[in-house]
């Protein structure tokens, strides 16, 4: 076989052509001419004053109960160091994000898998499980544009979900990476919007709408709790990354966070219907999945018979890379995949599928 250009579709990260490199560039010049102390020295454990600030105004909270982190991805694991002993039960989607998953593992958790469907986790099945005598530390939940699924939880089950957590005393981490780069659709509010009994904690990120190399991300929760993180975080490295918080709050009071999601968001609808219509074309109807209404992923459900780890290697032979359904669930996701499309041109995204089905027919032909 010749020698193919690489595509992945591995990786949830956005290509270079939509990371705004001189407008960062350009904010960090501005702060360390105006705020080079604040920039450059050791700082609070809650993180750099005037982006907190700036992430409380937006969500309507006061300040006190904003923390930064270095990445979401560690709010999440100190949050879980905090509220997790080996034994409790949490509750996790189904699929649900593969570093949720180990993290919560690790930590001793007794993982209790509820399906997704395609406006979100099913209620009712927790609901069953609940009145049957589950009893949740909390749930994660995705609420927008999935990791890896795709889909977008209802308003109606993100109401439910909160009267659901304060009648059977357990959180929500509402984990919301992806809110801000929907490209059609309806805005649906937070449930941490809608929360009236400080049953939410929130967390997102500066990876998906500005770079990830920022390492920026943040959790809003009770001020009692994030009290308590915030000693967590001095406790283990003194100060957060000062630096990249100065460059982000100045990139975001500026006003150039708006521009950079409007450009993340044409590139990744492009690239969404690039890979949508190449697995239309290429695949058909075998090839089912939930059409995102923003965010980087795309789920994909083949025939039940289909192991797709067999299918990545086949498509490794085609230099075409994705991640296996199995990856995002405890058990069973055998016949699935996750297809990130942010890091793909729209022409890579059509050649890429169109591998992947050649790759498909392959391990479908008798020995």
């Amino acid at each position: 076989m010749e020698s193919l250009a690489p595509i992945s579709f591995a990786r949830g990260a956005p290509s270079l052509d939509i990371m705004p490199a001189a407008a960062v560039r350009d904010a960090a010049m501005r702060v360390l001419e105006e705020d080079p102390a604040g920039a450059l020295s050791y700082g609070p454990g809650y993180g750099y004053g005037p982006l907190r600030e700036w992430i409380a105004e937006r969500h309507g909270v006061d300040s006190t109960r904003v923390v930064l982190f270095n990445g979401s991805l560690e709010a999440g694991l100190m949050l879980f160091d905090h509220l997790v002993e080996p034994g409790d039960p949490v509750i996790v989607e189904a699929p649900s994000y593969d570093r949720t998953l180990l993290a919560l593992e690790a930590r001793g958790a007794e993982r209790f898998a509820v399906p997704l469907q395609s406006d979100g986790i099913d209620v009712g099945g927790l609901e069953v499980a609940l009145a049957a005598g589950l009893e949740p530390i909390f749930a994660h939940i995705i609420p927008n544009f999935h990791n890896p699924a795709g889909c977008t939880l209802s308003q109606e089950k993100r109401d439910r979900l909160l009267e659901l957590a304060s009648e059977y005393d357990f959180i929500i981490f509402e984990d919301d990476p992806y809110r801000d780069v929907r490209f059609e659709g309806e805005d649906l509010p937070t449930m941490l919007s809608r929360d009236t009994d400080e049953r939410v904690v929130y967390a997102s990120s500066f990876s998906k709408t500005i770079a990830p190399g920022v390492r920026v991300g943040y959790l809003i929760g009770p001020e009692d709790l994030m009290g308590a993180l915030t000693k967590q975080a001095v406790n283990t490295y003194i100060s957060p990354n000062m630096l990249a918080q100065a460059i982000v709050g100045e990139f975001c009071r500026s006003g150039a966070i708006g521009e950079s999601i409007e450009g993340v968001k044409r590139a990744l609808r492009e690239r969404r219907d690039a890979v949508a219509d190449g697995l239309a074309e290429h695949i058909g109807d075998e090839a089912k999945f939930v059409r995102p209404e923003g965010g980087y992923f795309l789920w994909v459900e083949l025939d039940e018979e289909v192991d797709t780890t067999v299918l990545l290697a086949a498509a490794a032979e085609r230099a075409v890379t994705f991640v296996a359904g199995s990856d995002f669930m405890l058990e069973g996701g055998t016949n699935a995949l996750r297809l990130a499309y942010s890091a793909v041109t729209p022409e890579q995204a059509t050649e890429g599928t169109k591998r992947l089905a050649e790759a498909l027919d392959s391990i479908k032909q008798p020995a």
